[in-house]
């Protein structure tokens, strides 16, 4: 039996256990560990495909775990946070806001399935991504309760406490994961730096805004994520 074709699949289901895991952790409030977990998931899902690359055994299994095991860590994950995030906004004393607000939160969930579902057809995204990867967004997502809980400014408190803002947030992240927005890829295929120099000046800057800014610098890494790829298509276009 050839064990190396085994080898990324499995990899594959530990992001996919990492993903269960959080979701029992957002269902207890740890934010904290749901948030360690879903990374601890993108780090697999990071290698996942590296290792298929490596041992060349990539294959049509492969790539529909990879978008299942996706699924739940960056899809399901970040709408349950969501959902949560609208539920401890609500009003106490406004029944709608209590009971079905929150379910808006998931509207973060169907854009990931359908990126998900989208990104297996679209031959356009080989090297390269159009539109938020469900990994950055699901990272945006649930650092939002860190601020939340780590922030000193109350500005930022009361803004994500808002059931407004969180729907814009949340209509956002769903638009943003299906926009016609081509974004450079995160995952290194060639290990030399003049095809890499966009990925590098990304990693300094989150590198320093993680260490001034701490939790508040994750969504900024998104958003900057985002800025750069406009840039660049930009200078791509001249």
């Amino acid at each position: 039996m050839n064990i190396k074709k085994h080898i990324p699949n499995l990899i594959t289901l530990i992001n996919l256990f990492c993903g269960c895991i959080a979701v029992v952790f957002v269902s207890q409030d740890n934010f904290l560990m749901a948030f360690c977990m879903v990374s601890l998931g993108i780090f697999f899902d990071f290698f996942d495909g590296f290792f298929a690359r490596l041992f060349k055994v990539s294959s049509p299994l492969g790539l529909q775990l990879d978008s299942l095991a996706d699924m739940v860590t960056s899809g399901v994950v970040p709408g349950y946070v969501m959902y949560s995030l609208f539920l401890k906004s609500a009003d106490p004393n406004n029944e709608v806001a209590l009971t079905i607000v929150p379910f808006l939160g998931f509207i973060v969930t169907l854009g990931s399935c359908y990126r998900l579902a989208n990104f297996n057809i679209d031959t356009r995204q080989t090297d390269s991504f159009i539109g938020l990867p469900t990994p950055a967004n699901a990272l945006f997502v649930l650092s939002l309760p860190l601020v939340i809980d780590f922030s000193d400014s109350l500005i930022i408190f009361e803004m994500l406490t808002n059931h407004w803002v969180l729907l814009g947030i949340t209509l956002c992240s769903a638009y943003i994961l299906n926009a016609e927005i081509p974004l450079f890829a995160l995952k290194i295929k060639k290990f030399t730096v003049k095809d890499n120099v966009l990925q590098i000046v990304f990693l300094l800057i989150s590198l320093v805004l993680v260490v001034l800014l701490q939790y508040m610098a994750i969504p900024l890494i998104i958003i900057i994520y985002v800025l750069l790829s406009i840039v660049n298509n930009i200078f791509l276009k001249k």
